[in-house]
C-alpha cells in the first residue's frame, strides 16, 4: 500500500474493537504454514481468554510472550487456521524485513481496556 489509506469517519473507527490482553499461554504451532504461535490471551473479566495464532517466531520466543501485554482485535469472526481456531487478531507492524514487531504499551494498563 503506498501512500495513506482511505479516509474514515469516526463511526466506523469504533466498529474495530482493539483491546488490551495478557498472553498467559503461548506453545509452538508446527502445523501452521509460516512459523507461528499458539497464543492464550486474558483480556479481562468482559471478554475472557481468547486464542490467537501469531506470526510473531521471529522476534520473540515463548518465555518472552508470557505475561506480555498484547492488543488485539477482539470483534472478528474466528477464523480456522489449519486445526486451530483463532478468536482475536494480534497486532503488529513489520520491521524492515517484514517480520512482526508487536503493538505494545509503555505502561502497566488496564487488561481489557479499549483503544482510543
Amino acid at each position: 500500500m503506498s501512500g495513506s489509506a482511505a479516509q474514515i469517519g469516526f463511526d466506523d473507527f469504533l466498529k474495530v474493537d482493539v483491546r488490551l490482553g495478557r498472553v498467559v499461554e503461548a506453545e509452538p504451532f508446527p502445523e501452521a504454514r509460516k512459523p507461528a504461535f499458539k497464543l492464550k490471551i486474558d483480556f479481562g473479566p468482559e471478554i475472557g481468554v481468547k486464542r490467537s495464532s501469531a506470526q510473531i517466531t521471529r522476534h520473540y520466543t515463548i518465555e518472552q510472550l508470557r505475561g506480555r501485554l498484547v492488543a488485539a482485535v477482539v470483534n472478528f469472526p474466528p477464523r480456522q487456521i489449519g486445526p486451530f481456531m483463532s478468536e482475536v487478531l494480534t497486532l503488529g507492524f513489520p520491521d524492515a524485513d517484514g517480520e512482526v514487531v508487536l503493538v505494545g504499551v509503555d505502561r502497566d494498563a488496564v487488561v481489557g481496556g479499549r483503544l482510543f
